[in-house]
């Protein structure tokens, strides 16, 4: 077992690095301008090798996406909404979606090149599309007890809220 660890370790940090590395080149170019090249040499690395992990610049591009995304919901799940009042837990949600991507500013500019290929690769893949939900079924729940106790009417739509959140905060990265 130990020899495993210490085989698989190296290849761990390899791929690590190179998510990094295709993280800021996508972050800066966006899907089409990256350049395979561009993220050899930042991790001085050859495009043989990204590609023996990744296997191809759309597939490696899927993994910084669903990394980045992954990393958010992770953050996201940290927030302690149950015990708030439902307009309180909202304003929670929108400061920490703000500060995130203030200071997530990387993962502002995956999600504007993203939206402008129109989704053309979050449509691709099922786990990144599974990777928005819980967000949004944390906001329906916050909005249900909102509902419940007459703060809310009962037309406000989840996903409406969340997408008016995230605009608030891309605006202000984005346009920086």
């Amino acid at each position: 077992n130990q020899h495993l660890e210490e085989f698989y370790a190296p290849a761990e940090a390899n791929r690590a690095r190179i998510l990094a590395a295709a993280t800021a080149e996508f972050a800066e170019r966006g899907f089409d301008a990256a350049s395979m090249d561009a993220i050899a040499g930042r991790t001085h690395t050859t495009r043989a090798l990204i590609n023996y992990y990744f296997g191809s610049k759309e597939k490696l591009y899927l993994a910084v996406l669903q990394q980045a995304y992954a990393e958010i919901r992770e953050a996201e799940n940290q927030l302690d909404l149950d015990h708030l009042p439902p307009l309180a837990a909202i304003r929670r949600i929108v400061e920490f979606t703000y500060d995130y991507y203030v200071s997530h500013e990387y993962f502002v500019r995956l999600v504007v090149s993203e939206n402008q290929a129109k989704g053309t690769h979050l449509k691709r893949s099922p786990a990144l599309r599974r990777l928005n939900r819980p967000i949004v079924d944390r906001l329906s729940a916050v909005i249900e007890r909102g509902r419940a106790t007459g703060v809310l009417r009962s037309d406000v739509d989840p996903l409406d809220v969340h997408t008016a959140i995230a605009a608030l905060g891309m605006f202000n990265v984005a346009n920086q």
